[in-house]
């Protein structure tokens, strides 16, 4: 699509900020208006909109993304959002250990995961079955309940950022970590990677891999200033 506007600019509307093209407000693909929580988020959409050039291209703006995901998805199907963030309660990355024949793994495993998910027990009083290999496990009834409570008590922004966040993690722990301010991208992102790395350094790269892993971790970020910038 040719850029059509000339400026992108803020709208104070009430209790949110709208994002305006030519001083008209923009709205969602669902005709949701566009306004976000904070004025930080609404100028840093603004940027991107400002920053296209002839073309608007759709993945150099993540953050007009989430929003309209706030919006348009989590408005309208909350319930379901929801619930597809919190089933990973049942079914955590972290909660995966090698078998016993790689015992090496597993020190690495316990020596970097451990500490988070001791946090994640001391944090919502919950237990976890550690599982070594890949057979699923059933964890705990009250774990699940108070991680699902923990994601269902976010508001709207909050939930559409947690969703990128734990799709591209496989972990609602780093996430909530992330949500909880008490872990940031640098500490989280190498942990939910660690196999990946540790693989990466018995037998040497693979760079199709490592290029994959670089365009999650932008992914990543962007959910992450997303996120940040829906409470500034």
């Amino acid at each position: 699509m040719k850029r059509f506007y000339k400026e992108a600019s803020v709208s104070p509307a009430g209790d949110v900020f709208a994002i305006m093209l030519d001083g008209r407000p923009m709205k969602t693909p669902q005709r949701n208006a566009l306004a976000v929580p904070t004025p930080a988020l609404a100028d840093a959409i603004a940027a991107e909109w400002a920053a296209q050039e002839d073309d608007i291209v759709p993945v150099s703006m993540p953050l007009t993304a989430l929003a309209q995901g706030a919006l348009d998805q989590v408005g309208n199907e909350r319930e379901r959002i929801v619930s597809r963030i919190a089933a990973f309660a049942d079914s955590d990355m972290l909660y995966y250990r090698a078998d016993g024949g790689q015992q090496a793994l597993i020190d690495h495993q316990a020596e970097h995961w451990d500490p988070l998910l001791e946090w994640a027990r001391q944090r919502y009083d919950v237990g976890f079955n550690l599982i070594h290999g890949i057979r699923y496990q059933a964890q705990p009834e009250d774990t699940v309940a108070r991680l699902t409570a923990a994601v269902e008590a976010q508001p709207d922004f909050v939930i559409a950022a947690m969703l990128s966040l734990v799709g591209l993690s496989g972990s609602l722990i780093a996430t909530l970590g992330l949500v909880e301010q008490q872990y940031d991208i640098d500490q989280l992102w190498p942990l939910a990677n660690l196999e990946e790395l540790w693989q990466e350094q018995q037998w040497g790269r693979d760079d199709q891999a490592a290029a994959l892993r670089d365009r999650k971790k932008k992914e990543f970020e962007a959910a992450a200033r997303f996120l940040d910038l829906s409470r500034s």
